[in-house]
Protein backbone atom coordinates (compact mmCIF):
# COMPACT_ATOMS: atom_id res chain seq x y z
CA UNK A 1 0.00 0.00 0.00
CA UNK A 2 1.34 3.41 -0.95
CA UNK A 3 -0.34 5.57 1.69
CA UNK A 4 -1.85 3.66 4.63
CA UNK A 5 -4.44 5.89 6.27
CA UNK A 6 -4.64 6.04 10.07
CA UNK A 7 -7.91 7.83 10.81
CA UNK A 8 -10.58 10.03 9.27
CA UNK A 9 -9.89 13.69 10.07
CA UNK A 10 -12.89 15.33 8.45
CA UNK A 11 -15.41 15.21 5.59
CA UNK A 12 -15.47 18.31 3.38
CA UNK A 13 -18.45 19.73 1.49
CA UNK A 14 -18.39 22.23 -1.34
CA UNK A 15 -21.43 24.50 -1.61
CA UNK A 16 -22.17 27.84 -3.31
CA UNK A 17 -22.21 31.01 -1.25
CA UNK A 18 -25.44 31.43 0.67
CA UNK A 19 -26.42 27.75 0.83
CA UNK A 20 -27.39 27.13 4.49
CA UNK A 21 -25.61 23.79 4.97
CA UNK A 22 -23.46 25.00 7.88
CA UNK A 23 -26.49 26.56 9.57
CA UNK A 24 -28.53 23.37 9.10
CA UNK A 25 -25.79 21.16 10.54
CA UNK A 26 -25.83 23.33 13.65
CA UNK A 27 -29.54 23.95 14.02
CA UNK A 28 -30.91 20.57 12.91
CA UNK A 29 -28.17 18.07 13.79
CA UNK A 30 -26.45 19.59 16.80
CA UNK A 31 -23.01 20.17 15.26
CA UNK A 32 -21.05 22.96 16.88
CA UNK A 33 -18.68 25.44 15.17
CA UNK A 34 -15.03 24.52 15.73
CA UNK A 35 -12.88 26.79 13.56
CA UNK A 36 -13.25 29.17 10.62
CA UNK A 37 -11.16 30.61 7.79
CA UNK A 38 -12.18 33.34 5.36
CA UNK A 39 -9.71 34.11 2.58
CA UNK A 40 -9.32 34.12 -1.20
CA UNK A 41 -13.04 33.93 -1.93
CA UNK A 42 -13.66 31.00 0.40
CA UNK A 43 -15.43 30.74 3.74
CA UNK A 44 -14.43 27.48 5.40
CA UNK A 45 -16.20 26.47 8.60
CA UNK A 46 -15.37 23.31 10.55
CA UNK A 47 -18.15 21.86 12.71
CA UNK A 48 -17.99 19.01 15.18
CA UNK A 49 -20.21 16.50 16.94
CA UNK A 50 -18.09 14.19 19.07
CA UNK A 51 -15.30 12.94 16.82
CA UNK A 52 -17.30 13.61 13.63
CA UNK A 53 -15.97 16.75 11.91
CA UNK A 54 -17.53 18.31 8.81
CA UNK A 55 -15.77 21.09 6.89
CA UNK A 56 -18.10 23.29 4.83
CA UNK A 57 -16.26 25.06 2.00
CA UNK A 58 -18.55 27.86 0.84
CA UNK A 59 -17.95 30.07 -2.18
CA UNK A 60 -15.60 29.88 -5.15
CA UNK A 61 -12.17 31.45 -4.93
CA UNK A 62 -9.55 31.83 -7.65
CA UNK A 63 -7.46 29.10 -6.03
CA UNK A 64 -8.08 25.96 -4.04
CA UNK A 65 -9.67 25.94 -0.57
CA UNK A 66 -7.15 25.16 2.15
CA UNK A 67 -6.74 21.40 2.73
CA UNK A 68 -8.88 20.54 -0.26
CA UNK A 69 -9.68 20.94 -3.90
CA UNK A 70 -12.29 22.98 -5.76
CA UNK A 71 -14.17 20.24 -7.63
CA UNK A 72 -15.70 22.69 -10.15
CA UNK A 73 -18.65 20.35 -9.96
CA UNK A 74 -21.70 22.61 -10.05
CA UNK A 75 -23.66 20.40 -7.66
CA UNK A 76 -23.38 20.95 -3.89
CA UNK A 77 -22.04 17.74 -2.42
CA UNK A 78 -19.60 16.02 -0.10
CA UNK A 79 -16.45 16.23 -2.19
CA UNK A 80 -13.48 15.32 0.00
CA UNK A 81 -12.37 12.85 2.66
CA UNK A 82 -9.38 13.92 4.76
CA UNK A 83 -7.28 11.12 6.26
CA UNK A 84 -4.39 11.27 8.71
CA UNK A 85 -1.16 9.71 7.43
CA UNK A 86 2.31 9.35 8.93
CA UNK A 87 4.14 11.18 6.12
CA UNK A 88 2.13 13.23 3.61
CA UNK A 89 5.11 13.74 1.30
CA UNK A 90 5.98 10.06 1.11
CA UNK A 91 2.30 9.17 0.66
CA UNK A 92 1.92 11.56 -2.27
CA UNK A 93 5.07 10.24 -3.94
CA UNK A 94 3.96 6.67 -3.49
CA UNK A 95 0.53 7.33 -4.98
CA UNK A 96 2.02 9.26 -7.90
CA UNK A 97 4.27 6.26 -8.58
CA UNK A 98 1.14 4.12 -8.86
CA UNK A 99 -0.25 6.47 -11.49
CA UNK A 100 -2.58 8.47 -9.23
CA UNK A 101 -3.28 12.11 -10.00
CA UNK A 102 -2.02 14.47 -7.28
CA UNK A 103 -3.61 17.86 -8.17
CA UNK A 104 -2.32 19.45 -4.95
CA UNK A 105 1.25 18.30 -4.22
CA UNK A 106 2.53 18.37 -0.64
CA UNK A 107 2.29 21.81 0.94
CA UNK A 108 2.96 22.90 4.53
CA UNK A 109 0.81 25.36 6.46
CA UNK A 110 2.12 26.96 9.64
CA UNK A 111 0.67 29.18 12.34
CA UNK A 112 1.41 29.84 16.02
CA UNK A 113 -0.11 26.47 16.97
CA UNK A 114 2.17 24.42 14.77
CA UNK A 115 2.49 22.97 11.27
CA UNK A 116 0.52 20.62 9.05
CA UNK A 117 1.50 19.16 5.70
CA UNK A 118 -1.05 17.87 3.21
CA UNK A 119 -1.53 16.69 -0.35
CA UNK A 120 -4.74 16.12 -2.33
CA UNK A 121 -5.22 13.03 -4.49
CA UNK A 122 -7.96 12.39 -7.03
CA UNK A 123 -9.97 9.21 -6.48
CA UNK A 124 -11.68 6.99 -9.07
CA UNK A 125 -15.02 7.67 -7.32
CA UNK A 126 -16.39 10.56 -9.36
CA UNK A 127 -15.92 14.02 -7.84
CA UNK A 128 -14.50 12.67 -4.57
CA UNK A 129 -10.94 13.75 -3.73
CA UNK A 130 -8.82 12.57 -0.83
CA UNK A 131 -6.63 14.75 1.38
CA UNK A 132 -3.63 13.09 3.05
CA UNK A 133 -2.79 15.06 6.17
CA UNK A 134 0.23 15.01 8.44
CA UNK A 135 -0.13 17.20 11.53
CA UNK A 136 2.13 15.72 14.17
CA UNK A 137 2.80 18.29 16.87
CA UNK A 138 -0.01 20.67 15.94
CA UNK A 139 -1.75 21.91 19.09
CA UNK A 140 -4.73 23.89 17.77
CA UNK A 141 -8.41 22.89 17.79
CA UNK A 142 -8.54 22.12 14.06
CA UNK A 143 -5.82 22.96 11.52
CA UNK A 144 -3.23 25.70 10.87
CA UNK A 145 -4.74 28.70 9.14
CA UNK A 146 -8.09 28.42 10.93
CA UNK A 147 -9.25 30.58 13.82
CA UNK A 148 -11.06 28.96 16.76
CA UNK A 149 -14.79 29.67 17.05
CA UNK A 150 -16.15 29.95 20.61
CA UNK A 151 -19.22 27.76 21.06
CA UNK A 152 -21.30 26.18 23.76
CA UNK A 153 -21.42 22.39 24.18
CA UNK A 154 -23.81 20.74 21.74
CA UNK A 155 -26.45 18.12 22.46
CA UNK A 156 -24.00 15.29 21.70
CA UNK A 157 -26.41 13.27 19.60
CA UNK A 158 -23.59 11.80 17.48
CA UNK A 159 -20.25 10.46 18.72
CA UNK A 160 -18.43 9.56 15.49
CA UNK A 161 -18.69 8.60 11.84
CA UNK A 162 -19.79 4.95 11.64
CA UNK A 163 -19.47 4.43 7.89
CA UNK A 164 -19.22 6.13 4.50
CA UNK A 165 -21.20 4.94 1.48
CA UNK A 166 -20.18 5.62 -2.11
CA UNK A 167 -22.75 5.35 -4.89
CA UNK A 168 -20.93 3.62 -7.75
CA UNK A 169 -21.45 2.91 -11.41
CA UNK A 170 -22.61 -0.63 -12.25
CA UNK A 171 -19.82 -3.22 -12.13
CA UNK A 172 -17.25 -0.70 -10.85
CA UNK A 173 -16.94 -2.02 -7.28
CA UNK A 174 -14.07 -4.46 -7.98
CA UNK A 175 -11.97 -1.68 -9.51
CA UNK A 176 -12.69 0.63 -6.58
CA UNK A 177 -11.93 -2.12 -4.07
CA UNK A 178 -8.51 -2.73 -5.63
CA UNK A 179 -7.76 1.00 -5.76
CA UNK A 180 -8.55 1.61 -2.10
CA UNK A 181 -6.60 -1.53 -1.16
CA UNK A 182 -3.49 -0.82 -3.21
CA UNK A 183 -3.38 2.92 -2.53
CA UNK A 184 -4.70 3.45 1.00
CA UNK A 185 -4.52 0.05 2.68
CA UNK A 186 -8.23 -0.78 2.89
CA UNK A 187 -9.18 -4.46 2.83
CA UNK A 188 -12.35 -6.38 2.11
CA UNK A 189 -14.84 -6.80 4.97
CA UNK A 190 -17.16 -9.74 4.23
CA UNK A 191 -20.83 -9.01 4.85
CA UNK A 192 -21.75 -12.70 4.54
CA UNK A 193 -19.83 -15.96 5.11
CA UNK A 194 -17.65 -16.95 2.19
CA UNK A 195 -18.31 -13.72 0.31
CA UNK A 196 -16.30 -13.22 -2.89
CA UNK A 197 -14.59 -9.79 -2.74
CA UNK A 198 -15.10 -9.39 -6.48
CA UNK A 199 -18.85 -9.91 -6.16
CA UNK A 200 -19.62 -8.40 -2.76
CA UNK A 201 -23.01 -9.08 -1.24
CA UNK A 202 -26.00 -9.11 -3.57
CA UNK A 203 -29.21 -8.06 -1.83
CA UNK A 204 -31.92 -8.81 -4.37
CA UNK A 205 -35.30 -7.14 -3.87
CA UNK A 206 -37.13 -9.81 -5.83
CA UNK A 207 -37.27 -11.50 -9.21
CA UNK A 208 -36.68 -8.86 -11.86
CA UNK A 209 -36.89 -6.05 -9.29
CA UNK A 210 -33.18 -5.30 -8.98
CA UNK A 211 -31.50 -4.65 -5.67
CA UNK A 212 -28.08 -3.68 -4.37
CA UNK A 213 -24.56 -4.99 -4.63
CA UNK A 214 -22.66 -4.01 -1.49
CA UNK A 215 -18.93 -4.27 -0.92
CA UNK A 216 -17.56 -3.20 2.47
CA UNK A 217 -13.96 -2.15 3.13
CA UNK A 218 -12.13 -1.75 6.42
CA UNK A 219 -9.17 0.53 6.99
CA UNK A 220 -5.66 -0.79 7.64
CA UNK A 221 -5.15 -2.91 10.74
CA UNK A 222 -4.85 -0.67 13.79
CA UNK A 223 -6.40 2.35 12.09
CA UNK A 224 -9.45 4.29 13.27
CA UNK A 225 -11.07 4.67 9.87
CA UNK A 226 -14.84 4.22 9.33
CA UNK A 227 -16.02 1.36 7.17
CA UNK A 228 -16.29 2.28 3.50
CA UNK A 229 -19.28 0.77 1.68
CA UNK A 230 -19.49 0.59 -2.12
CA UNK A 231 -23.09 0.46 -3.37
CA UNK A 232 -24.17 -0.23 -6.92
CA UNK A 233 -27.47 -1.23 -8.51
CA UNK A 234 -28.28 -4.74 -9.69
CA UNK A 235 -29.83 -5.20 -13.14
CA UNK A 236 -33.62 -5.34 -13.20
CA UNK A 237 -36.42 -5.88 -15.67
CA UNK A 238 -38.58 -2.96 -14.50
CA UNK A 239 -38.35 0.57 -15.87
CA UNK A 240 -37.38 3.73 -14.00
CA UNK A 241 -34.42 4.44 -11.73
CA UNK A 242 -33.61 3.21 -8.26
CA UNK A 243 -32.07 5.58 -5.75
CA UNK A 244 -28.46 4.70 -6.57
CA UNK A 245 -29.13 5.41 -10.23
CA UNK A 246 -30.94 8.63 -9.30
CA UNK A 247 -27.94 9.72 -7.24
CA UNK A 248 -25.59 9.05 -10.14
CA UNK A 249 -27.79 11.14 -12.44
CA UNK A 250 -28.38 14.02 -10.04
CA UNK A 251 -24.80 14.11 -8.78
CA UNK A 252 -23.53 13.84 -12.35
CA UNK A 253 -21.57 10.72 -11.49
CA UNK A 254 -20.40 8.59 -8.57
CA UNK A 255 -19.71 10.13 -5.20
CA UNK A 256 -20.29 10.08 -1.47
CA UNK A 257 -23.98 9.23 -1.16
CA UNK A 258 -24.31 9.35 2.61
CA UNK A 259 -22.53 9.37 5.95
CA UNK A 260 -23.64 7.14 8.80
CA UNK A 261 -23.43 9.02 12.11
CA UNK A 262 -23.26 6.81 15.18
CA UNK A 263 -25.53 7.70 18.06
CA UNK A 264 -25.56 6.05 21.49
CA UNK A 265 -29.32 6.74 21.68
CA UNK A 266 -31.27 6.72 18.44
CA UNK A 267 -34.41 7.64 20.38
CA UNK A 268 -32.82 10.83 21.71
CA UNK A 269 -31.13 11.70 18.42
CA UNK A 270 -34.30 11.17 16.38
CA UNK A 271 -36.41 13.20 18.78
CA UNK A 272 -33.78 15.96 18.83
CA UNK A 273 -33.38 16.18 15.05
CA UNK A 274 -37.12 16.04 14.39
CA UNK A 275 -37.80 18.56 17.15
CA UNK A 276 -35.28 20.95 15.61
CA UNK A 277 -37.04 20.72 12.25
CA UNK A 278 -34.88 18.09 10.57
CA UNK A 279 -36.62 16.08 7.86
CA UNK A 280 -36.54 12.33 8.44
CA UNK A 281 -37.87 9.62 6.17
CA UNK A 282 -40.82 7.67 7.56
CA UNK A 283 -41.17 4.02 6.47
CA UNK A 284 -44.60 2.79 5.35
CA UNK A 285 -46.76 1.38 8.12
CA UNK A 286 -46.59 -2.02 6.46
CA UNK A 287 -42.90 -2.28 7.41
CA UNK A 288 -43.84 -2.55 11.09
CA UNK A 289 -46.66 -5.00 10.28
CA UNK A 290 -44.35 -7.59 8.75
CA UNK A 291 -44.77 -11.04 10.35
CA UNK A 292 -42.40 -11.32 13.31
CA UNK A 293 -41.35 -7.65 13.24
CA UNK A 294 -43.00 -6.80 16.58
CA UNK A 295 -41.36 -9.79 18.26
CA UNK A 296 -38.00 -8.79 16.78
CA UNK A 297 -38.36 -5.25 18.11
CA UNK A 298 -39.33 -6.50 21.56
CA UNK A 299 -36.37 -8.91 21.56
CA UNK A 300 -34.12 -5.90 21.05
CA UNK A 301 -35.58 -4.24 24.13
CA UNK A 302 -37.37 -1.60 22.07
CA UNK A 303 -40.98 -0.42 21.92
CA UNK A 304 -42.72 -1.20 18.60
CA UNK A 305 -45.06 1.79 18.72
CA UNK A 306 -42.21 4.17 19.53
CA UNK A 307 -40.01 2.91 16.69
CA UNK A 308 -42.94 3.17 14.26
CA UNK A 309 -43.71 6.70 15.40
CA UNK A 310 -40.08 7.78 15.01
CA UNK A 311 -39.52 5.91 11.74
CA UNK A 312 -36.70 3.76 13.15
CA UNK A 313 -35.76 0.63 11.21
CA UNK A 314 -34.53 -2.39 13.16
CA UNK A 315 -32.77 -5.51 11.98
CA UNK A 316 -30.91 -8.37 13.62
CA UNK A 317 -31.27 -11.51 15.68
CA UNK A 318 -29.43 -13.62 18.26
CA UNK A 319 -29.07 -10.62 20.53
CA UNK A 320 -27.37 -8.43 17.91
CA UNK A 321 -29.43 -5.58 16.53
CA UNK A 322 -29.06 -2.51 14.37
CA UNK A 323 -31.29 0.58 14.46
CA UNK A 324 -31.36 3.09 11.58
CA UNK A 325 -33.07 6.35 10.65
CA UNK A 326 -32.50 8.23 7.40
CA UNK A 327 -32.74 11.92 6.71
CA UNK A 328 -34.03 13.47 3.55
CA UNK A 329 -31.33 14.94 1.34
CA UNK A 330 -29.46 17.92 2.69
CA UNK A 331 -29.51 19.48 -0.77
CA UNK A 332 -32.30 20.49 -3.15
CA UNK A 333 -30.77 18.23 -5.80
CA UNK A 334 -31.81 15.22 -3.66
CA UNK A 335 -28.33 13.69 -3.47
CA UNK A 336 -26.38 13.49 -0.22
CA UNK A 337 -28.12 12.49 3.02
CA UNK A 338 -27.31 11.34 6.55
CA UNK A 339 -28.02 8.12 8.39
CA UNK A 340 -28.49 7.95 12.15
CA UNK A 341 -27.33 4.56 13.39
CA UNK A 342 -27.20 2.77 16.73
CA UNK A 343 -25.66 -0.65 17.18
CA UNK A 344 -26.64 -3.20 19.81
CA UNK A 345 -23.89 -5.71 19.14
CA UNK A 346 -24.38 -5.79 15.36
CA UNK A 347 -21.36 -5.04 13.18
CA UNK A 348 -22.97 -5.11 9.73
CA UNK A 349 -25.51 -2.89 8.03
CA UNK A 350 -28.97 -4.47 8.28
CA UNK A 351 -29.60 -6.36 5.05
CA UNK A 352 -32.98 -7.60 6.24
CA UNK A 353 -34.33 -4.08 6.04
CA UNK A 354 -33.96 -3.99 2.26
CA UNK A 355 -36.13 -7.03 1.66
CA UNK A 356 -38.56 -6.16 4.45
CA UNK A 357 -39.02 -2.63 3.17
CA UNK A 358 -39.44 -3.78 -0.38
CA UNK A 359 -42.11 -6.29 0.63
CA UNK A 360 -43.91 -3.77 2.82
CA UNK A 361 -43.91 -1.20 0.01
CA UNK A 362 -45.37 -3.74 -2.40
CA UNK A 363 -48.09 -4.66 0.10
CA UNK A 364 -48.93 -1.04 0.76
CA UNK A 365 -48.99 -0.26 -2.95
CA UNK A 366 -51.44 -3.11 -3.50
CA UNK A 367 -53.74 -1.75 -0.78
CA UNK A 368 -53.53 1.74 -2.24
CA UNK A 369 -54.31 0.44 -5.71
CA UNK A 370 -57.35 -1.41 -4.38
CA UNK A 371 -58.56 1.67 -2.49
CA UNK A 372 -58.00 3.98 -5.44
CA UNK A 373 -59.62 1.97 -8.18
CA UNK A 374 -61.33 4.22 -10.64
CA UNK A 375 -60.71 5.60 -14.10
CA UNK A 376 -59.83 9.14 -12.99
CA UNK A 377 -57.89 8.64 -9.80
CA UNK A 378 -54.14 9.15 -9.85
CA UNK A 379 -51.46 9.24 -7.12
CA UNK A 380 -52.36 12.77 -6.08
CA UNK A 381 -55.95 11.75 -5.50
CA UNK A 382 -55.29 8.54 -3.59
CA UNK A 383 -54.46 8.71 0.12
CA UNK A 384 -51.20 6.87 0.73
CA UNK A 385 -50.21 6.65 -2.90
CA UNK A 386 -47.62 9.38 -2.69
CA UNK A 387 -46.14 7.86 0.47
CA UNK A 388 -45.88 4.47 -1.22
CA UNK A 389 -44.33 6.00 -4.32
CA UNK A 390 -41.76 7.92 -2.28
CA UNK A 391 -40.72 4.77 -0.49
CA UNK A 392 -40.83 2.42 -3.45
CA UNK A 393 -37.09 2.90 -4.05
CA UNK A 394 -35.91 4.06 -0.65
CA UNK A 395 -34.62 0.67 0.36
CA UNK A 396 -32.17 0.87 -2.53
CA UNK A 397 -31.01 4.22 -1.30
CA UNK A 398 -28.99 2.88 1.55
CA UNK A 399 -30.42 0.46 4.00
CA UNK A 400 -27.59 -1.81 3.21
CA UNK A 401 -26.80 -5.29 4.03
CA UNK A 402 -25.37 -7.93 6.20
CA UNK A 403 -25.42 -8.55 9.93
CA UNK A 404 -22.47 -10.62 10.95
Amino acid sequence: MAAPVRRLCHIAFHVPAGLPLARDLQRLFGFQPLAVREADGWRQLALRSGDAVFLVNEGAGPGEPLYGLDPHHGIPSATNLCFDVADAGAAARGLAALGCSVPVPPVSVRDEQGTATYAVVSSPAGNLSLTLLERTGFGGPFLPGFSPVPSTPGPGWFSHVDHLTLACNPSSSPKLLHWFHDCLGFHHLPLSPGEDPELGLEVAAGSGLGGLRLTALQGPVGSAVPTLVLAESLPRATSGQDQVEQFLARNRGPGLQHVGLYTPSIKEATEGVAGAGGQLLTPPKAYYQQPGKEEQILAAGQEPNLLARQGVLLDGDRGKFLLQVFTKSLFAEDTFFLELIQRQGATGFGQGNIRALWQSVQEQAARVQEACKGPKLDAAGCPGALESSAWSLLELRDIHGGLE
